[in-house]
C-alpha cells in the first residue's frame, strides 16, 4: 500500500475508533436524568480530550528537536519539576491557604514557573553544542534525580497533614479535572496548535537534523526555541491539570509512528492526538464501566509506556 493512501487510511480509522470511544463513554451506564449526566461527562471529557491533546502535540515538537523517537519532556525530568513546584507551594503558603486562593491564580502562576524553568533548562541542553542521546539521558536523569531529592527535603519538612494533600496533588489522575481551569488550558492549547499548524513544514526541516536544516535556510536557534517554547507551555498545561505522567506521550507517539508509517508533522501530529485521545477516553471507560473505578488509569498507562521506551531501548542498543 503506498504510503499516503496509508497514512490517510489510519487516520480515518483512528478518528472512526475516537468517535466510538467518545459514544462509549457518553451513553454507557446512564441512568437517571441525561441532561445532568451529558453535561458532567461533557465537562470529564473535554479535559480528558485536552490533557491528551497537548501531551501527544508536546512530544511529537520534542522528538522533532531532538532527533530522536526515545526522549520526552517528561524523561527529561519535567515531571520532577512539578512534583517540586507543588512542594515548595505547599511547604511555603500551606494546604489551607492554597485552598483558598483563586484555583485560576494558582492554574497560571504553575505553567508559568514551569515554562520560565524548563525553558531555561532546553536552552542549555539543545542550543549549544551536539549531545549524543546517551549524554541526553543522563544530564535528563541525573537532573530529575536532583529536584525529586530537593523535593523530598522540602517534603520532610511538612506537617503529616499537609504531605497528605500534597500526596494528593502528586498523584496522576485523569478522573479530577477542574473544569474551572479547562477554559486556560483550552485556550493555551488552542493558540500553540493554531502555531504548530501553520508551521507543519518547517518542523519537517527541523526533524531532518541541524546540519541539514540550516542548509535548507532554518534559522536553527530561533526556531527550536520557539519549539521548545511550545513544548513547555503544553507539557506545562497538561501536567498542572493531572499531574506527572512520565510514559504516556511516548506511548500515544509510539503507536502513532506504527499507524501512519510517516513521520511528516501533517500526518503525525493529527494521528499522536488522535491515538492519545483514544487511549485516555476508552481506558476511562473501561475503568468506570468494567472495573468500577478499583484500579488507577495512570497506573495502567505508566506501565505499558514504560515497556515501551524499555523496547525501544533495547531496539536502539542493537542498532
Amino acid at each position: 500500500m503506498p504510503p499516503e493512501r496509508r497514512a490517510r487510511l489510519a487516520l480515518v480509522v483512528l478518528t472512526v475508533l475516537v468517535l466510538a470511544a467518545v459514544a462509549a463513554f457518553m451513553t454507557l451506564g446512564v441512568r437517571g436524568n441525561w441532561d445532568f449526566v451529558l453535561k458532567f461527562r461533557g465537562m470529564k471529557l473535554a479535559g480528558l480530550v485536552l490533557v491528551a491533546h497537548a501531551v501527544a502535540i508536546s512530544t511529537v515538537l520534542f522528538q522533532t528537536v531532538t532527533a530522536n523517537r526515545i526522549l520526552t519532556p517528561s524523561i527529561m525530568g519535567f515531571d520532577a519539576l512539578y512534583v517540586l513546584t507543588s512542594t515548595v507551594l505547599v511547604a511555603v503558603l500551606g494546604s489551607a491557604a492554597l485552598a483558598q486562593q483563586d484555583a485560576r491564580l494558582l492554574f497560571a502562576a504553575k505553567v508559568a514557573l514551569m515554562v520560565g524553568c524548563s525553558m531555561a533548562l532546553y536552552r542549555w541542553l539543545f542550543l549549544g553544542e551536539e549531545r549524543s542521546l546517551h549524554r541526553l539521558l543522563l544530564i535528563g536523569v541525573v537532573f530529575g534525580i536532583f529536584l525529586r531529592t530537593l523535593a523530598e527535603f522540602v517534603q520532610r519538612l511538612l506537617d503529616p497533614n499537609e504531605f497528605m494533600v500534597l500526596s494528593d496533588m502528586l498523584f496522576a489522575s485523569f478522573g479530577t479535572i477542574e473544569p474551572v481551569l479547562m477554559g486556560i488550558g483550552w485556550g493555551l492549547t488552542a493558540l500553540v496548535t493554531l502555531w504548530v499548524a501553520r508551521n507543519a513544514r518547517r518542523l519537517d526541516v527541523i526533524g531532518l537534523g541541524r546540519p541539514i536544516a540550516v542548509n535548507l535556510g532554518i534559522r536553527w536557534r530561533r526556531e527550536v526555541l520557539m519549539v521548545l517554547a511550545m513544548v513547555s507551555v503544553l507539557v506545562s498545561v497538561s501536567t498542572a491539570l493531572v499531574g506527572p505522567v512520565t510514559f504516556f506521550g511516548l506511548l500515544a507517539v509510539s503507536l502513532a509512528h506504527l499507524a501512519v508509517g510517516t513521520s511528516r508533522h501533517a500526518v503525525l501530529l493529527p494521528a499522536a492526538s488522535l491515538v492519545a485521545i483514544l487511549l485516555l477516553v476508552a481506558g476511562q471507560t473501561v475503568l468506570e464501566r468494567a472495573f468500577a473505578f478499583n484500579t488507577a488509569l495512570g497506573i495502567v498507562i505508566e506501565f505499558f509506556g514504560g515497556v515501551v521506551f524499555i523496547l525501544l531501548l533495547l531496539a536502539g542498543g542493537r542498532r
